[in-house]
């Protein structure tokens, strides 16, 4: 089998970036040796390759300045109203080939980069993952930053500058461990510090109602430092900005300290306050209630609201005076997104601003606050829902505890004028929840605070009405919306897969790039038979590669022409990694008893972080290295069976991982996953799903056909019935032979020998406490599993079904999602304009 092409050959040959001008390569080439030049110190004549990598990003930086500056006067003189994107995470993954890619430069750098000497995609690989995201959510707000500056949308993305983002996964004797994922150590050639907009946030304190109003008094401040990263859209010249905040501790931070003499112990107090953007919580659809964590979400709403009203009040470029000061305009000025409850304080925070600094009246107030906010639920699993408890509000934020509760008194007001008498739907939907320890669900405050609550996939959405907030949209339904997620295909299809965009540009030409319902046009060609021998070539290409890559990197030699078998995304009891587990070990007790049989060769590829405090996740990653290490070492199996963990799973793994799959694995119970975006990412590239109908899964079905997906097992309605009649796991166990085998396997230590009862706790966990009934599923499972060996085994039509695929995942791109938002919640509409390029006059 011929030796994959590097991705550097292939752009060599490329048509959709366009062939670099001997201009634009001479002009990067001189760039590129001026930044060398100043990165070496004078003592260091030898440049290291990260040498280049920093003279490369800054080289490629140089190209957005002019751009950033451009597309910021721009705002400030047409005044449009701006959306701010407020989350927790953004899950950015590396941004140099995205830049490079969204600017039009990637031939011209490629071609320097070799004239010089040097392989760009070595250089491409030096870069950190900006890791500030623990899985969808995160990943989700990037995708929507980079849709929102192709769209010509004035959006700001708002966040925390995380020290340490998502930890590195390292597996040792088949365990997860935890390392610190110190991902600023040598520097983020991206951001831009700005001190010049340091802003104060309050903790603590007390509360003075005097006859001037309400004041938040004797509290502690710390200090937020915005960092700010310049987000290109895709050619058209916009590029807006994601400001994250970092916390800094005042000067004078403890030092009554200083009047008894501890100096020192004031100053490494300091400390205390710069904890709050130290590390992400590595929680992914779990709520730990610490007072960091409410401190953090405080902490970046607190300083987005100041610097949102700044800008709201002095609109000239440059300009610090206040041009506005009455707040009537402000909800056709300012939409705030909340980006699930995460930034819930949003709504408090601007009523505290409006009501007591502002002094504007309370139900004016109200209405302003709910005109302008806007909330994104994301999940609907109970162990999700953030319910902080009162006490710690009390203690911490005892001025926004005090609107809380009048807002909640507003609100039950109005539902027992519309439902007297109805004691238990008040107590449903109170704000607070009442009990031993007293709590705030912040789901409830999103919803009465905003005047659009949306969830993130048609099933979703009508789960999160008809039962989520089933009270709430009774009361008011025409708050509530689905906005389907989406991918961006500049990073998901461009970047990660030039091969593939290229035989699709081919065929229809460049405009999927920021259309992709462009893809329609190739269900003209799913039977003709050059395009189907060039999708199935890029793809082998890209098995190849990735072949090359686990070799190199985990030691691990595949069979390339194996069906690559993959499910990566955090490691949850409810997205069923275990499933895929019991369908490995029954492939392979099949192999044992008939060897001679023959077998459609599979290498089983699952990656993904458990969070650190959840055992049964660590136990499942420990399962399934541990039946690895059994298939893997077995000789009687050979190459038609592997297991693999992908260890460290992240954005950049994702790029070399999901262009190289045949099969994609969405198998979570019908009625949990939300939406799933790792779906997406594998339709668009070219892998079949084998899935259940959930989330996203639904509205892929019903693109591409029901037929042309691998669609398994209960749907919402069989779960409900199931509930009610009640999951006995026992039933499935005796009747199901294959089914029992393997877990009598696990339970003996067959897969752990060392320590025969390692797997006790799964086991038990699966026979009587599984809450998202993994063995009613597995026998429609392994039978769908058999439909996908049976047309693997056909080659042709297989890829048929891929290239329909392909041309039905239009629908997912984040461009067409933002479109939604923005029309439908933010009342605002997506640009063509195109901001002339620095080096042309403006107008």
């Amino acid at each position: 089998m011929a030796a994959p092409l590097s991705d550097g050959e292939r752009r060599k040959q490329i048509s959709v970036r366009g062939i670099a001008g001997l201009g634009d390569v001479a002009e990067v080439r001189k760039s590129f040796n001026r930044h060398l030049h100043f990165t070496l110190v004078k003592d260091r004549n030898v440049a290291t390759p990260r040498d280049y990598y920093f003279a490369l990003a800054h080289t490629v930086r140089d190209h957005l300045v002019g751009r950033w500056i451009r597309t910021q006067q721009h705002y400030y003189e047409k005044d449009p109203k701006r959306i701010y994107y407020l989350s927790l995470e953004f899950y950015m993954g590396r941004t140099l080939q995205n830049t490079m890619v969204n600017l039009g430069l990637q031939n011209a750098c490629d071609e320097a980069i070799y004239q010089l000497g040097l392989d760009l995609e070595e250089l491409e690989e030096i870069e950190e993952d900006a890791g500030l995201g623990n899985g969808g959510l995160g990943r989700l707000a990037a995708c929507f930053l980079d849709s929102m500056a192709t769209l010509g949308l004035a959006a700001y993305g708002y966040g925390i500058r995380y020290e340490f983002g998502i930890f590195n996964q390292k597996i040792v004797d088949g365990w997860q461990v935890e390392e610190a994922d110190d991902w600023l150590r040598y520097g983020n050639p991206w951001e831009k510090a700005r001190p010049e907009y340091m802003l104060p946030v309050h903790f603590y304190g007390r509360v003075d109602h005097t006859p001037e109003g309400v004041k938040w008094v004797d509290t502690q401040v710390v200090l937020a430092m915005p960092y700010d990263t310049p987000v290109p859209g895709y050619k058209n010249n916009t590029v807006n900005t994601m400001r994250l905040w970092s916390a800094k501790a005042p000067n004078d931070f403890n030092l009554q300290e200083f009047n008894v003499g501890d100096y020192i112990e004031a100053v490494l107090d300091r400390n205390l306050a710069e904890n709050i953007s130290r590390v992400l919580y590595p929680n992914d659809n779990f709520f730990e209630g610490k007072e960091l964590r409410l401190k953090q979400e405080y902490f970046v709403v607190a300083a987005t609201l100041q610097d949102i009203i700044r800008r709201f009040k002095s609109s000239k470029f440059g300009c610090r005076d206040p041009v506005r000061t009455c707040f009537e305009t402000f909800p056709d000025k300012v939409a705030i997104q909340l980006n699930d409850t995460h930034p819930a304080l949003s709504i408090p925070e601007l009523m505290r601003i409006l009501v007591d600094v502002e002094k504007v009246d309370w139900d004016k107030a109200w209405e302003i606050t709910k005109r302008t906010c806007a909330y994104t639920n994301h999940t609907v699993l109970p162990e999700a829902l953030e319910r902080w408890p009162v006490s710690m509000f009390e203690k911490l934020l005892p001025r926004h505890l005090e609107i809380i509760y009048a807002l909640n008194q507003m609100h039950l007001d109005r539902v027992a004028a519309l439902y007297p008498g109805d004691i238990d739907r008040l107590r449903r939907m109170s704000v607070i929840e009442e009990g031993d320890c007293k709590r705030i669900n912040m789901a409830h405050l999103c919803v009465i605070g905003s005047h659009a609550v949306n969830g993130v996939a048609r099933i979703h959405s009508d789960i999160v009405k008809n039962s989520v907030f089933k009270d709430f949209y009774e009361l008011d339904p025409e708050k509530f919306q689905n906005k389907t997620n989406g991918i961006t295909p500049r990073r998901w299809l461009l970047l990660c897969n030039p091969g593939l965009a290229d035989v699709i540009a081919e065929k229809i030409g460049e405009d999927f790039i920021t259309d992709l319902s462009q893809l329609k046009k190739l269900l003209d060609f799913i039977d003709n038979e050059a395009f189907i021998r060039d999708v199935a070539k890029v793809k082998q290409e890209n098995k190849l590669k990735f072949a090359a890559y686990l070799e190199e990197h985990y030691k691990v030699k595949i069979n390339p022409s194996s069906m690559f078998d993959v499910q990566v995304k955090r490691i949850h009891e409810y997205k069923r990694q275990l499933l895929n587990c019991l369908h490995a070990i029954t492939l392979y007790n099949r192999i044992r008893s008939d060897p001679s049989k023959s077998f459609v060769p599979r290498t089983i590829m699952i990656g993904g972080k458990a969070a650190p405090g959840y055992h049964m996740a660590k136990m499942i990653i420990k399962l399934i290295t541990s039946v690895g290490e059994v298939i893997n070492n077995d000789p009687y199996v050979g190459d038609r069976l592997k297991v693999i963990f992908l260890e460290n799973y992240r954005v950049s793994l994702a790029e070399k991982v999901i262009p190289a799959a045949d099969l994609s694995q969405q198998i979570s119970t019908a009625g949990t996953e939300a939406s799933g975006t790792g779906n997406m990412k594998f339709m668009v590239n070219g892998a079949l799903t084998i899935g259940t109908m959930d989330g996203a899964n639904v509205e892929m079905a019903e693109e591409a056909g029901e037929e042309n997906l691998f669609i398994f097992g209960m749907r919402v309605e069989d779960v409900e019935a199931m509930d009610r009649q009640g999951y006995n796991a026992r039933d499935f166990y005796e009747r199901l032979p294959e089914l029992r085998r393997a877990i009598d396997q696990i339970s003996s230590g067959f897969f752990s020998p060392r320590d025969p009862g390692c797997f006790r706790d799964v086991v038990n966990m699966l026979m009587y406490h599984d809450r998202f009934k993994v063995f009613a599923d597995y026998e429609a499972y392994i039978k769908c599993q058999g439909q996908v060996d049976q047309l693997f085994m056909d080659p042709r039509e297989w890829t048929k079904k891929v290239i329909r695929n392909i041309a039905c995942s239009g629908k997912f791109s984040s461009d067409r999602t933002i479109t939604e938002y923005a029309r439908e919640i933010w009342g605002v509409e997506p640009s063509a304009t195109k901001i002339p390029p620095p080096n042309l006059p403006r107008d």
